[in-house]
């Protein structure tokens, strides 16, 4: 609860700032428990509000507080970094905390960088813009992989091509125990255990009700066990079973 008070404290707090001095304001990248504080309490501010991660599907979002009286064109300070192997030939298998890993070892703080994923032999990541060319001078090596960082200027397109994998399986019920049950492997005890400690969210929204049904199209996120897309007509096998596919986001 302190944490949660903590958050909706300074997200009140920059709204009201951003009202009184009539100035975009932004909050730093919030994880999936702090947009749903959000979300919660947005209508309590004292502008409008509105939230993005540099691209579409973004997990960890930025809020801007917009006063009503605003006369000038605002973007969000927000870059794309792309980091790569320097030489492809000889690196090794990197992994995302590796190379969250080297970035908060460099004294970067999680809050300041938005999501980061991987796409062929790359990753993207997603941060403050005061941040970039810090980056790109002091991250030389990711474990023993030397690498380049280079910002993406058009990042329209990210979205269509993040990878995922595609696995297709049966549920007994629409209801979101069942699915995460089924997709992270979890006991019936173990997925009660997720709505218990708030770790699962709907579309952004955490959902402490296990009876919720779920449409086909809902991105569904378990804290620490990654995030799917549900995909399904929920039409009905032989053995009465409902058909779907869980894409799985790297």
């Amino acid at each position: 609860m302190k944490e949660e008070e903590l958050c909706k404290k300074r997200l009140h707090d920059l709204s009201m700032q951003s009202y009184h001095k009539e100035i975009v304001l932004f909050s730093d990248f919030l994880n999936l428990n702090e947009r749903n504080i959000y979300e919660s309490n947005k209508h309590t501010f004292s502008t409008k509000s509105e939230s993005f991660g540099g691209y579409e599907l973004a997990e960890r979002q930025m809020v801007a507080f917009i006063p009503d009286a605003l006369c000038y064109e605002w973007t969000y300070p927000i870059v794309c970094l792309k980091i790569s192997p320097k030489y492809p030939k000889f690196a090794e298998k990197l992994q995302h905390r590796d190379v969250l890993g080297a970035l908060m070892h460099l004294g970067i703080e999680r809050c300041t960088m938005g999501d980061l994923f991987q796409q062929d032999n790359a990753f993207y990541l997603f941060v403050q813009d005061h941040l970039c060319s810090f980056i790109q001078e002091n991250l030389l090596k990711v474990r023993n992989t030397c690498v380049t960082v280079e910002e993406v200027e058009d990042t329209s397109e990210l979205s269509s091509h993040i990878t995922y994998e595609t696995v297709h399986d049966v549920i007994a019920s629409n209801r979101l125990d069942c699915i995460i049950a089924k997709a992270y492997h979890f006991s019936r005890s173990q997925a009660s255990e997720q709505f218990l400690q708030e770790k699962v969210f709907v579309n952004g929204k955490s959902v402490t009700d296990c009876n919720y049904h779920c449409k086909d199209g809902d991105l569904i996120s378990v804290r620490q066990k990654g995030r799917f897309r549900l995909r399904s007509d929920f039409s009905e096998n032989k053995k009465g079973k409902l058909r779907v596919s869980f894409d799985f986001f790297a």
